[in-house]
């Protein structure tokens, strides 16, 4: 296993590091896409979230000088076969952290496979093209590319507050939070229309714990697009301070190519836009069969940057 070098440290976070561990992520995420791309509450949802625990999951490195270095965490909420782990160091100064961190995490998942029931787990990781020596860290480890992941953003100066008219028979309106069973379906039709994408599944109930981790859950953010009637669309949102967050975009198969997805994205930007929120961004997974990134660029979203996404699997320990 790769040594860290004389005079630096490893241990567990806490929920006091988040501000540290933040300094840590923008100073990565600026070397890598240019600008910090992480919030306060995005670093306390990983530590905390499902099928996380800081006290065996997660690790911080520190320098000879105490200040931190690297820190590494897995996520997998929904508790299923695939894992997906994070390693983050400080450009230049952090590199020293960076394979001893992979390997822990990535021994650690051996571990998680067997906690969650699976024989084989699926790990995946991500690196951005210019991050060569964390690509060269995870084929080492025996990672292979599997895709690209495409980050898209939008500035949102000239959305007026009043979206354009969705196609006619068509409606779109905010989800209603209250009602359990629209909530339901809200969640059944993203399921249903990822099913043949690399989408990870997950039940309703962890669905719900997922968003009801945020600090705040946007509900005037989320619409549903009705065709007779019936939800035949959906678009979910993310809180953030500075920009509109489009977590899911779902249509599903029988409704697509009829205006569904660009008018829930309209309608989501007009909203974006009346709370003053400078611009709108969302992932998209470039192999995506319903080639959504076309959908993206149409109605103005250009990438801000690319990730490639590696793939390796482990046997339970």
């Amino acid at each position: 296993m790769s040594a860290l070098p004389d005079g630096w440290t490893l241990r567990r976070p806490t929920l006091d590091d988040v501000p540290r561990i933040l300094e840590l992520v923008h100073a990565s995420d600026i070397a890598a896409v240019g600008e910090p791309d992480f919030t306060a509450d995005e670093v306390r949802e990983e530590l905390t979230g499902p099928h996380t625990d800081m006290s065996r999951d997660c690790w911080l490195a520190f320098d000879p000088a105490g200040e931190i270095a690297g820190w590494a965490y897995p996520r997998n909420p929904g508790g299923t076969a695939r894992d997906f782990l994070e390693v983050y160091v400080w450009p230049e100064r952090g590199l020293p952290a960076q394979r001893p961190l992979l390997e822990l995490i990535l021994g650690r998942m051996a571990e998680r496979a067997a906690e969650l029931g699976h024989p084989e787990y699926t790990v995946r990781a991500g690196a951005i093209p210019n991050e060569t020596a964390y690509i060269e860290a995870l084929t080492g480890a025996g990672f292979t590319f599997l895709k690209q992941h495409a980050r898209m953003r939008m500035p949102l100066d000239g959305v007026v507050p009043e979206p354009p008219e969705p196609p006619p028979g068509v409606t779109i309106r905010p989800v209603r939070p209250g009602d359990v069973g629209e909530m339901r379906r809200f969640h059944a039709v993203i399921e249903e229309a990822f099913l043949d994408s690399d989408h990870p599944h997950t039940t309703y109930e962890v669905w719900r714990r997922q968003f009801e981790a945020e600090t705040r859950v946007p509900f005037d953010e989320w619409f549903v697009a009705e065709v007779g009637g019936t939800i035949a669309g959906v678009l979910q949102s993310s809180d953030a301070d500075d920009e509109g967050w489009v977590r899911y975009l779902a249509v599903l198969r029988s409704y697509r190519k009829k205006g569904l997805g660009e008018a829930l994205l309209r309608r989501a930007f007009a909203t974006y836009a009346a709370k003053g929120r400078p611009r709108a961004g969302l992932g998209v997974d470039m192999a995506n069969p319903t080639e959504a990134a076309r959908l993206y660029s149409r109605v103005g979203m250009t990438p801000l940057y690319r990730a490639n996404v590696y793939q390796t699997t482990v046997t339970a320990a």
